[in-house]
Order: structure tokens, then sequence, then C-alpha cells
């Protein structure tokens, strides 16, 4: 079995933030991955309560400075990157003051779902590809994990599918329960569009809810993750309804985690 490459992207990563079972899932992986030989990149988004002192993340000058295009606005990416504490892990952050400065995640103080969390998965998205273009590192594996990495999986089989950095990368999308109720601006689907991505191939996204986003994920994904056994019974009728179109995997959290992880990987680039 080769060496592989693997991309980890998510929401969250522990120790530096956690209000998922996200956070722990990409703690653990990606080190059991490194220790297995494999190389390994991890990109998350800088939201604003991340300690940076406390946590010793430094801006990277030489992958900054990329204006990334949400709509008809381009907004400048920052890169930041911190290491794991007893671990050989960086882990690489895409930051942008008007995104992910507030001191919140997805929710403000009051409880309500940021209106622009469509606009911060955009930003979110592209910058993790373009940055990784700035690396010159190509990764076999693309695994997105929650949501926010949605619109990932058909960047990368639509924009970016002659694009020297990931014409071979394959794609895994990880769903977890972290479903929410707010719908976005019909024009959401404008804001999400690049060269080479046709209305009809946004046809999932026309709902402009969670539910849309998962089900785009898992359309150009090459396998699809059900985390959890135990879900909310309109995540169960959407798994249901995906399996239509594409087999969905659920990989039990017991001691051959890492070797089914493993075992997956190898085989979807074989």
């Amino acid at each position: 079995m080769s060496k592989l490459r693997i991309l980890y992207v998510a929401s969250e990563i522990n120790p530096f933030l956690q209000t998922s079972e996200v956070a722990d899932f990409v703690r653990s992986l990606p080190q059991g991955m490194q220790e297995r030989g494999m190389e390994i990149r991890i990109l998350v988004p800088r939201f604003g309560i991340i300690n940076e002192r406390k946590n010793r993340l430094h801006e990277v000058v030489r992958l900054s400075g990329i204006n990334i295009a949400v709509g008809e606005e381009e907004k400048p990416l920052v890169i930041k990157v911190a290491s794991i504490p007893n671990a050989k892990l960086q882990v690489y952050f895409i930051d942008n003051e008007d995104y992910f400065h507030r001191k919140s995640v997805f929710f403000d103080k009051e409880d309500r779902f940021y209106a622009d969390n469509d606009e911060r998965a955009i930003f979110f998205c592209k910058g993790v590809i373009e940055t990784v273009k700035k690396l010159g590192w190509a990764p076999d594996i693309v695994h997105c994990n929650d949501w926010i990495t949605s619109l990932i999986p058909m960047y990368l089989k639509t924009t970016y599918k002659n694009d020297p950095i990931f014409q071979n990368a394959k794609c895994v999308f990880t769903v977890y329960d972290n479903a929410f109720n707010h719908k976005f601006d019909q024009n959401m689907i404008e804001k999400v569009k690049m060269i080479d991505i046709e209305d009809s191939m946004l046809h999932n996204l026309k709902s402009a809810d969670y539910e849309g986003l998962i089900k785009l994920g898992a359309e150009y994904s090459d396998a699809v993750i059900r985390a959890e056994e135990e879900v909310s019974v309109s995540l169960d009728k959407l798994f249901t309804s995906l399996e239509k179109q594409k087999k969905i995997e659920t990989i039990e959290k017991d001691d051959n985690l890492l070797d089914s992880y493993y075992n997956l990987y190898n085989e979807l680039v074989d």
C-alpha cells in the first residue's frame, strides 16, 4: 500500500475548538493515519473564539494575500498555522476579518443562526482549495467533514477537475448530526457558482438549507460516511433518500476505526 497524502477539512479540531464530535474525530483520525505512514494536512476556519496567543497561531505570509470571490464581492484570505501539542501535526487556519472574527461559531449570543453562514462556507471551501494549490501539495484523498465543507467535492469535480494539484484526488464526505433549520437567501446559488458550474449541477441547492448542502456534498463525493448510527429522525430520513443514489457507509467507533479508514482510503485510490 502506498504512502497516501490526505487532506482533512473540517469546522473544528481539538484542542483549538470543540463544539461537536467533529473536533475529536478530526483530532484522532489524522494522527492515526500519520502513524500508518500517510502524509497529512489539516485545514479549519479560524473562528474568533480560538485564542491566537494561547494556541500560538501565526500568519503564514507566503500563503496569505489571495482574494476569494463570494458572489460579486472579493474578500482577502489570511492563512494562519499552529501545531497540535504532543503530535507532529500542523493545522492551517482559514481566516478573514468579516467572516471569522466574531466571538462565536455558527450562532450568535441569542442563539440565532448567522444569515451569512452560506458565505462563510463558500469562502472557507474556496479558501481551502486555493491554499492547498499555493502549498503545491497534491492530495490523494480530500476528507471533508460536516456541512461547512460540502461545496468542496463539487468544486474539485468541476472548476478544478483539470488542475494538476487536484485532478487525481478522491473525495470522502462525512456527515454529522449537526443540522440547522435556517433557510438561506435564494441568491445562494449565484454566490456558490464558479467556472464550469452550470445551474443544473446545483439543483440540490435550490432548497437553500442544510439538506441541500448535504445532498450536494454527497452527490460529488466518492464515498459518503455516516458519522453516527444514532441520528435525528430528519437526518435518518435524509440518509435513506441519499442511499438511492449513493452507498452510505457507517464506520463503527471501535478499535478497528483507524483500520477501516486506512482500508477505505487505499481502496479509493487503487
